[in-house]
Order: C-alpha cells, then structure tokens, then sequence
C-alpha cells in the first residue's frame, strides 16, 4: 500500500511538472502572438477556442454549471476580468518589448506575488520563509531589471523594462485571481471554473477586440497558431495535466511544481525563438526557483508529517489488530 502510495506521488509530481510545463510555453506563444495580432484579439481567439472543448469536457465528465448567487457571479466576473483576460493581454504585451526569457522569470514570482497579496488582503500574518521567498523573488527581477535600468540611463533599454513591468502586471493579475477565488461562498470544481473563466473571458475582450479592428491589418498564420496552442496546450491539457496530478497530492506538493514555470519559459525560449540565454537571466531564473522553494517549504514540511503521521497510525493500528 505504501508502495502504490508513493507512485501515486511521483506520478501526480511529473503530471504537475508537465502542466508547468506548458504554462511556462505560453511565454514564447505571447512572443509569438505579440509579433502578429493585437492583444485583445488574441485573447478573444483563445478562449473561443478553448471555451467550446472545456464545455464539452464537462459533457462528458458530468460536471454541473455552477449556480452562484449575485455576490459569486461578481468575483467569478472579476476573475475573468482580471486573472484571463487580463492576464493574457499583459503577458502578450509585455513579451512585445522584452525577451521571453526574461518575462519567463518575472512570471515565476507569482507565488511570492500571490501569497504577498494575501498578507496585504487578508491580514495574514507572513513567516519568515515568506518574507524571504518575496525577498528572493523581487532579487530575481531586479537582477534581470538593473541592466536594462542602466541601459535606460544611457537612451537604451527603456522598452525591455516596460515589459518587465506589463509582465509584472500580468502576474499581480494572475495572484488577485487567486485571492478572488478565496473568497468565494461556494467553491466551483476546477473544470468548472476554467469553462466559466473562458467563456466570461470571451464576454469581456469582444468589444476591446472589436475596437482593435484586426480585419485591416495582415493576418500572421504564426501568430494566429500560436494563440490556438494557447488555448489547446497550456488552457485545456494544461489544465487536465494539473488536474490529474494535484488530485494525487497535497496542496503544498503540488505548489512546489511551480518552480518548473520559469525554468521551462528560459529553456523554450532559447531553443524556439533562438534566444541567447544571458548570465543574468540565469541567475534570476535562480533566485526566483529558490524563492518557490522556500515559500512552499513549510506547508512541505507539514504535508510531509501528516503523511508520516497517518502512516505511523495505520501501521499501530494494523499491528494492534
């Protein structure tokens, strides 16, 4: 039993880790996407691509459309609003000015962003490996930002920075989602939610969409086959992968695959877009994976001897029977 147990920990780990995965591509789609079709417009072709799949996903799994009463269906809007639509939107603008790979590192700091906000919203109160994991996370950026600072100083470099600071948006988008999702009086099942979050999504950026006009500008079959794997990769199989492999472990397992995100961005964005991976980006890539670990390090730790514990229990229990 013990055995099966901790397959089912290994398994859920790799399931986790290639969700990451893909999540971390959607970096060197945004570049993609960036050089070809405006924001809005791309991210009104994502979710009409992955609303219809996830709604047929939760046909053939039976899950039920969530009924949320006036003050649920608000914060469902505000997540749309903020963690799909606006998220996408910034990602894709902020991979316009600087490199995937540094947006790739930026983007790792969500869970230090995500778990300062709950400080700053909720009152809760930070441990020391939070203040260091944010500390840590903020020594990433800066490491990759200090140069394209200077650079700025000298009449250079002024457009990377800004995306730094779109992508940082992105990501302060992607943590109120998270805060959001906690203050729900009903949880939505995750496949729910991602179906409600696309097709709210898709609500929200039509008109911004419409106003862009993408009908008079040339059309980018890389850029428009990019959003499609956007929507299809990390939206729908990264959404099951994640899914699949959370279910096997402990919320604070599976937070710790995260670390995967910025990584995958680095390495994708050296071997598809052909970009040069620089010594700085490296060790931000760094310092923002340490950041991950420590932050996730305590609820580790504690996950860690519940199972020791309850393993310790059954097995008094089984040689006291």
């Amino acid at each position: 039993m013990q055995e099966l147990s901790s397959h089912q920990r290994w398994l859920g780990m790799a399931l986790c880790a290639a969700a990451m995965a893909t999540v971390g591509s959607t970096v060197v789609a945004s570049r993609l996407i960036a050089s070809g079709l405006p924001p809005f417009t791309a991210t009104t072709l994502r979710f009409a691509v992955a609303a219809p799949v996830l709604w047929g996903l939760m046909r053939l799994l039976h899950t039920p459309w969530p009924r949320p009463d006036r003050r649920d269906a608000g914060l469902l809007l505000v997540q749309a609003a903020a963690g799909s639509v606006g998220y996408t939107v910034l990602l894709i603008l902020g991979t316009r000015y600087a490199p995937a790979a540094d947006a790739g590192v930026v983007a790792g700091t969500l869970p230090a962003v995500a778990a300062l906000f709950a400080v700053l919203a909720l009152g809760e109160r930070p441990s020391r490996a939070l203040v260091l994991g944010i500390a840590l996370a903020t020594a990433g950026v800066l490491v990759i930002s200090l140069p394209q600072a200077q650079a700025a100083v000298r009449g250079e470099g002024a457009a990377a920075l800004l995306g730094h600071a779109l992508v940082l948006g992105a990501v302060a988008c992607e943590a109120t989602f998270i805060l959001v999702n906690k203050r729900l009086r009903v949880p939505v099942p995750p496949l729910a939610l991602s179906t409600c979050m696309s097709a709210l999504g898709l609500a929200v950026c039509v008109i911004p969409a419409l106003l862009e006009q993408p009908w008079r500008q040339p059309l980018s079959s890389v850029a428009v086959g990019a959003a499609v794997y956007y929507a299809l990769v990390p939206g729908v199989l990264g959404f099951w992968l994640w899914f699949a492999g959370s279910q096997r472990l402990a919320g604070a397992e599976a937070s710790l695959m995260t670390a995967v995100m910025p990584v995958s961005a680095l390495a994708l964005a050296a071997a598809v877009l052909g970009e040069r991976v620089s010594g700085a980006q490296l060790g931000g890539c760094a310092l923002v994976l340490l950041a991950v670990l420590i932050t996730a390090a305590p609820d580790w730790m504690a996950a860690g001897r519940r199972v020791q514990q309850k393993g310790k229990k059954e097995k008094e229990e089984k040689t006291g029977g």
